[in-house]
């Protein structure tokens, strides 16, 4: 028994010694041949853990048009077709809607195949969802102002419309909102969309921009432009241009009434007026603008009076101004339909 003891008691004390036999010299033959027993894993470890790899699903974002959305209430009716514009915009629209407007079903894109029971039919649209959404604001008679549209990309729907089997002259109207919205370009772009309403024979729209072509200088009208507009508004435009301008030359031509004459004016002394008169207007009629106002009007006649001492020629003159500027305000400002 104590010799058994012993054994153990040595197996325990010989690493103490060889501990510190490394302390004391790290080269010791005893320490490099020092005998090391690897820990064994605690049994309550359990056993190692195989890691696997993590799948992330990745979840598809799918644009909606904020107008033509699933639950949108144009109708009593809910969407039935889904149109998908060329950058993936979805549109849920009625399909009636766009067949009782449309000639050639909507560019032979409808009818589209039958729905299944949950899901409506989707049907690619060759036009980005800039172009679309306009097209299907004019169909629906919606305003779209609040997107903001520029005025290329009206220009670029309206020209689309045709192509939809869409008659731009039924969608745009006086009364409609697409009608207002182009027409809030005029004063920007008044030959683009003058040339834009006679190229589809907006004529109420050719008729409104026309006013804000009083200025344009016709010798400057490319010929690509005069093609676009064609002949027949071509004409009425230029008719517009020549008809002020006569009507200028026409009214400006009498010269203010002569008085019975007095001993300090008579008819001689009221011939200093006419001769004024004649001067001052054809000035005037020398640089007929059909833009011209009633205060540059006013401006280039008032001066006569201050060469005039006679109270009654002074009346007279200024009688003669106000008529003119009656005469020149109701001359037309729009193209008409006759010449």
């Amino acid at each position: 028994m104590d010799t058994d003891w012993d054994s153990v008691l040595q197996f325990v004390a010989d690493p103490l010694e060889h501990s510190q036999d490394f302390a004391d010299n790290k080269s010791s033959p005893t320490s490099r041949n020092m005998l090391q027993i690897p820990t064994p894993p605690q049994s309550h470890d359990g056993s190692p853990v195989v890691e696997e790899p993590v799948v992330v699903e990745t979840s598809t974002l799918v644009s909606v048009s904020t107008t033509f959305f699933p639950g949108s209430q144009h109708l009593t009716t809910p969407p039935d077709t889904v149109l998908v514009s060329s950058d993936n915009v979805f549109f849920y629209v009625n399909q009636d809607v766009l067949l009782r407007c449309s000639d050639n079903g909507f560019r032979g894109l409808l009818p589209a195949p039958p729905p299944s029971a949950k899901q409506d039919s989707v049907v690619p649209v060759p036009d980005n969802s800039t172009i679309l959404n306009i097209v299907l604001h004019a169909i629906y008679d919606l305003s779209c102002s609040h997107y903001s549209p520029s005025f290329a990309s009206l220009v670029t729907a309206v020209n689309r419309l045709p192509i939809y089997g869409v008659r731009p002259k039924s969608r745009i109207t006086p009364s409609s909102p697409f009608f207002s919205l182009l027409l809030s370009h005029a004063p920007l772009y008044p030959l683009e969309l003058y040339a834009l309403a006679a190229a589809h024979d907006l004529y109420d729209l050719a008729v409104s921009t026309s006013s804000h072509l009083l200025s344009f200088p016709l010798s400057t009208l490319t010929d690509e432009m005069a093609e676009r507009i064609g002949a027949v508004y071509l004409k009425r435009l230029f008719f517009l241009h020549f008809g002020r301008s006569d009507a200028l030359k026409r009214v400006l031509l009498p010269p203010p009434n002569p008085h019975p004459p007095t001993p300090m004016c008579d008819y001689a002394e009221q011939k200093k007026l006419t001769r004024a008169w004649a001067l001052a207007s054809a000035y005037l009629a020398w640089d007929a603008r059909p833009d011209l106002s009633t205060s540059a009007m006013e401006s280039a006649l008032r001066p006569l009076a201050e060469h005039l001492t006679c109270s009654e020629c002074q009346q007279a003159l200024r009688e003669r101004i106000k008529n003119l500027v009656v005469q020149w305000s109701v001359v037309k400002v729009r193209i008409c339909m006759t010449f």
